[in-house]
């Protein structure tokens, strides 16, 4: 069985790519194999720079000889019928044969598939894999029809075994497969053959080549923290260089150099950043002050002087990059100091989406929002919405306009400067929190207001314009935001209707919508306004549309009344804002549901806490699904949710049947038997305890007052026959069942449970 050894070799190939080329080599090629009859035992692939490569050991020598039966057409049956079964097997009529089969004779042909030589197919597969690679940029660099991410230069293609080593012939647009290689580009000595994997690999390495990225990434990272350690100092974490870094180079050098004193008091995370995205530096920090102050590069390759010329050049450019980010952040700093009201109106002309207005109309938004929601949270109002209306100010400044990712980080600073309190400061930073599952949630009251109202304003706004996530597609990161408030809600006990903010925000497009269109009326304008406003002052829509419309007809002041008949504005805007706000409400509910089964909770549990009123306060469904999932888990909750289930079946086929709903109560003296009189003095005991855990919000008190209805519903149902021979007997075990039902229904709606 040969071993099989495959590498590409080529003009540097980003380090972006090189991860996802090596494992779409390894793919295509096994797939390929295999899909040939060709197995194998264990394949690996590498990446560097300048070569992917692919080893496969424990080959088949040859694909197997399959034989295949094939059912074909009756006898008897059209002659171009047969002609094109004979054509698609590639039999002649003479090698079919006749066979009895309950329909009648059939023919059925037996075709032998002949095993193909190892080499054959790894040619093949291999030449397809390359004319087809999935480069997420490519070109072509010849006269040939090839595509590649860098002009290839050699295709290594050998199969070792007991016998030997052999080359795979193959050759791609005049490149000929054979079995040498090259190692480093500067320090290596040419050319030279290789007999198998270990053979290659070794001699990589002894032309300064290491195959492996993480082989790579180890070595710089060690010796990054070995010469930070020598002067008292730590590296900066960061996986995502490293990696980035060890695609750059095949044989790391890794160098540490000094940053200039001129640029020491720049805040860490400017210079951190400014070294990584320009030069590719690891950052060095003192850990006693935090302060960067050198940093770290890895070079390809050792000189003579032992890095010296290379730090030298390195360090000149590095000063240049500095000296820009000197220049933007004093530049900053005085337009902060002088309270940075330019940049705010420079918002205006920035355009956030073309249907939502501009940067500073959305900064609008969130500041009004974040004032409502700062009392849920404990902030303070007043705070909070000068805390909003800084917190996107840092997106004119000249930092980050170079350096976005800084947004957020440098309002931060810059609030120090224009005099803002530590909360407002704080806010800048941490209002965008959480981006993502893993990320910190903040807690300070007044970074919560901003950070909630941020991604409420969002969230409807793509609702007010109808541009919802779809499949996979969500340019606006819609998903991440909804995970954010729910996150942020149950992270800070934040106990807020969401419906009732849903529908202000909804209301508040709507009213916008109706001055941009009817800008000319303006009594008619005049009315939609104070409609509108007085609607979404009252929260949920439905329940405040009649209420408020009733009041102005009411008004004489008013110059006329609204009209709400069917297909007017109001009414349209009604619909409209029902459908949107108890959709948005959903999406919430979706995305609740995978942050919870993440922590465990069953979906069937959560979906029968969504059925209860309620629903739209994060919080509290949270509460009442951990508190029924910690019920469900116990005998007590297994077997009552099997009574429920039992008593509610038996009541609603009796409802179909009789076409009547027994809700009216039933009456003690008409039980005949003891565990019937039981379940009622049970369901007399646990009801309004059960009922006064529920207004309390205390829902496992809930649940334990459901268990103790447990024994008396077990016995109930083994004792008496629910469907009595005496009519009024059965109505009133019918409508006993219902005060069950009901009971039940009153914590969660067991129908949704599994089980």
């Amino acid at each position: 069985m040969p071993d099989l050894l495959i590498e590409l070799f080529s003009e540097e190939i980003p380090a972006r790519m090189q991860a996802r080329a090596a494992e779409d080599l390894k793919k295509r090629v096994t797939d390929g194999l295999v899909a040939a009859g060709l197995t194998y035992t264990h394949a690996s692939s590498f990446s560097t720079p300048r070569r992917l490569t692919l080893a496969l050991e424990g080959m088949l020598a040859e694909s197997p000889t399959v034989r295949e039966e094939r059912k074909g057409p009756k006898v008897g049956a059209p002659e171009k019928a047969i002609e094109g079964f004979l054509r698609g097997a590639g039999l002649t009529m003479d090698q079919l044969e006749e066979r009895d089969t309950p329909k009648g004779a059939v023919y059925f042909a037996s075709i032998e598939k002949p095993g193909r030589p190892a080499a054959e197919i790894v040619a093949e597969v291999l030449e397809d894999t390359i004319r087809n690679f999935p480069w997420p940029k490519s070109m072509r660099w010849g006269a040939g029809p090839l595509r590649w991410v860098r002009p290839l230069h050699s295709i290594l293609c050998i199969m070792t075994d007991e016998a030997g080593t052999t080359v795979v012939p193959m050759d791609i647009d005049g490149i000929a497969s054979d079995d040498t290689t090259e190692g480093h580009r500067f320090m290596g000595a040419g050319r030279f053959a290789v007999t198998g994997f270990e053979d290659y690999a070794a001699k990589l390495k002894r032309d300064h080549v290491i195959l492996s990225a993480d082989e790579r990434a180890e070595a710089i990272w060690a010796d990054a923290k070995n010469l930070a350690f020598a002067q008292g100092l730590e590296v900066v974490d960061d996986k995502g260089l490293l990696a980035e870094v060890a695609g750059l180079v095949e044989w790391p050098v890794t160098l540490m150099g000094d940053i200039a004193e001129d640029f020491l008091n720049l805040p860490p995370e400017v210079l951190q950043t400014s070294m990584k995205e320009h030069q590719k530096f690891f950052s060095v920090k003192n850990p006693n002050t935090g302060r960067i102050e050198k940093f770290i590069t890895v070079a390809n390759r050792e000189t003579k002087d032992n890095g010296a010329t290379i730090l030298a050049g390195n360090q000149k450019v590095l000063f240049a990059r500095l000296s820009d980010a000197k220049f933007f952040w004093e530049n900053d700093v005085r337009t902060a100091k002088a309270g940075a009201s330019e940049w705010i109106e420079k918002l205006s002309n920035v355009t956030f989406h073309n249907k939502l207005g501009s940067q500073a109309q959305r900064i609008d938004r969130i500041a009004a929002l974040a004032r409502e929601i700062a009392p849920i949270v404990g902030a303070d109002a007043d705070l909070a919405e000068k805390a909003a209306r800084w917190a996107k100010a840092d997106l004119s400044s000249e930092m980050v306009y170079e350096f976005p990712e800084l947004q957020g980080l440098m309002g931060r600073y810059y609030a120090e400067f224009a005099g803002h309190p530590a909360e407002v400061a704080e806010s800048a930073t941490e209002h965008y929190s959480p981006l993502g599952p893993s990320d910190d949630v903040p807690t300070a009251p007044v970074s919560v207001a901003v950070a909630l109202a941020d991604k409420l304003d969002l969230l409807t706004g793509f609702w007010a314009i109808d541009e919802k996530p779809t499949g996979s597609k969500d340019p606006f990161a819609l998903r991440r935001a909804a995970l954010g408030v729910i996150r942020l809600v149950l992270e800070n006990n934040a106990r807020a209707n969401l419906r009732s903010i849903v529908d202000k925000k909804l209301l508040g497009y709507k009213l916008q919508e109706a001055y941009d269109n009817l800008a000319g009326d303006e009594p008619e304008v005049f009315t939609l306004e104070s409609t509108l406003k007085e609607i979404a002052h009252h929260g949920v829509f439905g329940a405040a549309f009649e209420t408020v419309v009733e009041s102005i007809n009411k008004d004489e002041s008013k110059p006329f009344s609204p009209d709400i008949s069917e297909g007017s504005f109001l009414s349209k805007t009604r619909s409209e804002i029902e459908d949107r706000s108890v959709d948005l409400l959903s999406f919430f509910h979706d995305r609740l549901k995978v942050f919870l089964r993440d922590q465990g909770i069953r979906h069937d549990v959560i979906d029968a806490c969504i059925e209860m009123d309620g629903n739209d306060d994060i919080a509290l469904l949270v509460n009442r699904a951990k508190a029924l999932q910690a019920f469900l888990s116990t005998d007590d909750g297994e077997n009552l949710l099997q009574g429920f289930k039992r008593a509610n079946n038996i009541l609603s086929q009796a409802e179909e049947k009789d076409g009547v709903e027994y809700s009216f109560g039933a009456d003690i003296k008409y039980a005949e038997d003891d565990s019937e009189k039981a379940l009622f003095a049970a369901l007399e005991k646990f009801e309004e305890p059960i009922a006064e855990a529920i207004r309390g919000e205390d829902f496992a008190a809930a649940m334990a007052g459901l268990a103790g209805l447990r024994a008396p519903i077990d016995a109930f149902f083994e004792a008496v026959q629910v469907n009595s021979d005496n009519e009024v007997v059965r109505r009133n075990r019918l409508n006993l069942l219902a005060q069950i039902r009901k009971l039940c229904a009153s914590v969660a709606d067991l129908t949704k449970v599994e089980g």
